[in-house]
């Protein structure tokens, strides 16, 4: 589990220089790329660990050497996080918070 801007590459669909023949739209796929680089490493590594090497939460707390509460933290934070990202709102949780609190400190 590596986690770097090339692993995330390397498992991602390879794009045809020409048309597009996938299943997922090519600004989808920039999208979701966008968004796996903004989790943190470790919650990079669980979500890709579980999502896509197909390892169960036991396996990749024993990799890792997390509990498996904390492989389960790590893949809401990370569901949480896509979910936002492919929803549109690219902000991170801190902006968020603060957007929230200018707008009660400042209406």
């Amino acid at each position: 589990m590596t986690g770097d801007r090339e692993d995330v590459k390397a498992r991602s669909t390879e794009r045809d220089k020409g048309e597009w023949q996938g299943p997922v739209p090519p600004e989808q796929l920039a999208t979701m790329e966008r968004a796996m680089l903004s989790l943190p490493r470790m919650t990079r590594e669980v979500f890709l660990a579980h999502r896509l090497d197909g390892a169960s939460y036991f396996e990749i707390a024993g990799a890792t050497g997390l509990s498996i509460r904390q492989v389960e933290r790590h893949m809401a934070k990370a569901l949480l996080r896509l979910s936002r990202f492919m929803d549109g709102d690219e902000r991170t949780p801190w902006r968020r918070w603060w957007n929230a609190q200018c707008q009660r400190w400042f209406p």
